[in-house]
């Protein structure tokens, strides 16, 4: 059941995760730049800086919309999700590599990050409806 501050809560998670997507995508870019390159799977058929140039890109241009596109948020929740589904495998590499990067320096510290990206995907389904109003962005016969 919805709540009168439902759509506020939802308003603020938007922006929220729009603004920390836009943090994370310009540390890409410039600070941890190399933090983010030991996460890059060895499996990858690119080099590690043009994947973390471009899903620092990426982040960044997401959580603008996020934040600038309130009307096409649907659609950006599921892209947004999609997104971190899809570096999840980092997250994994790090871990089961053992690969010391974002003070996770321990076997456990990088196990407790895992369930933090399906927290971050809920996150995205919640704040945008994308979830709730799925049906939307089916095409009607």
């Amino acid at each position: 059941m919805e709540t009168h501050r439902s759509p506020v809560a939802r308003t603020a998670g938007r922006v929220l995760l729009g603004a920390g997507l836009v943090l994370a995508g310009v540390s890409h870019l410039t600070w941890a730049r190399q933090e983010f390159q030991a996460q890059v799977p060895d499996w990858l058929p690119l080099g590690e800086d043009p994947v973390v140039l471009a899903s620092g890109v990426v982040e960044v241009a997401l959580g603008s919309a996020l934040v600038a596109l309130p009307r096409q948020r649907v659609a950006v929740g599921w892209v947004v999700a999609a997104f971190f589904v899809a570096i999840f495998p980092g997250n994994i590499n790090q871990t089961v590599n053992h690969i010391d990067a974002f003070g996770l320096d321990t076997d456990r510290a990088r196990w407790l990050r895992l369930p933090f990206q399906p927290a971050l995907v809920a996150l995205a389904l919640w704040s945008t409806e994308a979830w709730r109003r799925r049906d939307e962005l089916r095409p009607h016969r």
